[in-house]
């Protein structure tokens, strides 16, 4: 029997981030869904059942601290983990991330390790 694949939101605005972070974790056997903007990451919530949301912070039309907000206050992505994911890793920034309700914190440039690391023990998930 195949084991289920771990279902990823990557909500990242960036092109080149975006390619390059879906591409690293298919290839690590993750199933990686992308968002653009968090308006449409907020749309495609209701959708499939994401095990785990990689949320860039500076995001268009709804920024990645106000869709954390959100994911906490509805019943159905309530318990749904997030990692936020900023360029911005001086200041309070973290501790903002976490109070918005994110579960973790990656600044950019991404430690690709150190991420995989977060996403499996948010999921419960081991990577080979």
């Amino acid at each position: 029997m195949q084991e289920r694949k771990v279902r990823v939101l990557l909500v990242e605005d960036n092109d080149l981030n975006r390619d390059m972070l879906s591409r690293r974790l298919e290839s690590r056997g993750y199933q990686v869904l992308t968002a653009v903007d968090g308006k449409q990451a907020w749309e495609m919530m209701g959708e499939p059942d994401f095990d785990i949301v990689l949320l860039d912070m500076s995001l268009p039309v709804i920024d990645g601290w106000e869709l954390a907000r959100r994911m906490r206050n509805n019943d159905v992505t309530r318990s749904l983990p997030v990692i936020a994911l900023t360029a911005h890793a001086m200041g309070d920034h973290r501790e903002r991330a976490l109070e918005a309700g994110c579960d973790e914190y990656e600044t950019k440039p991404i430690d690709f390790d150190n991420l995989l690391r977060k996403i499996d023990d948010l999921t419960g998930s081991e990577r080979q």
